[in-house]
């Protein structure tokens, strides 16, 4: 019998977003270590890569798996279609089930493959996923407040910003305010739908 494991995969016209496996290791270490310095504020740039062997990764594979198959966050790697390249990833974090379904989002390219619009599709289809897939009603993304890039890029796929969420991030050892952006199932065009549990109960 075999193990259990998460396995959606989400394609698009240029992207694979999917849980990342210990085979990726070699695309994996090219996409981080091919990183440029730092473009911008809130760019990482170049990352040590010392202690990411591949039983690291592994362990760190096994780990994601662990969370997604408990509800907790579900990590996808992003990869080109073409080149099978490393481009990023992308990640849906569970806040509360129930009858909130609520979600938080984060996303990151590497800045080698800024301006391509990697970002913008592949947000996009994680939304799309997190509403028909994962069952999620609400996903919010929190953005520092002069993150113009991250701005522009949750905008651009149809999430509303809706607060300031104050001290909302520890960062640089300081408790930081940031904008909430959201995005409902109406926002992409998606039908309303209960909670499963709920539409379940219904069903009785």
């Amino acid at each position: 019998m075999g193990e259990i494991s998460w396995k959606l995969s989400i394609n698009t016209e240029r992207l694979i977003l999917r849980p990342q496996q210990p085979s990726d290791y070699e695309i994996w270490y090219a996409g981080f270590s091919e990183r440029l310095p730092t473009q911008r504020q809130y760019d990482d740039g170049f990352v040590s890569l010392e202690h990411c062997d591949r039983q690291w990764f592994a362990d760190l594979c096994q780990r994601h798996q662990q969370e997604a198959l408990t509800d907790q966050l579900f990590v996808f790697g992003i990869f080109s279609r073409q080149t099978h390249q490393h481009l990023g990833n992308i990640d849906i974090s569970t806040i509360r089930r129930g009858e909130y379904q609520w979600a938080i989002l984060g996303y990151e390219i590497h800045n080698q493959h800024w301006k391509q619009g990697f970002g913008k599709e592949a947000v996009r289809a994680a939304l799309m996923a997190g509403f028909e897939t994962l069952d999620y009603h609400r996903i919010e993304a929190a953005i520092n407040l002069d993150n113009h890039a991250s701005i522009a890029l949750a905008q651009s796929v149809g999430m509303q910003k809706e607060c300031i969420r104050r001290g909302f991030f520890y960062e640089n050892e300081q408790w930081v305010d940031h904008f909430i952006y959201v995005a409902l199932p109406s926002d992409l065009g998606l039908v309303e739908k209960p909670p499963v549990a709920m539409a379940t109960s219904l069903t009785l």
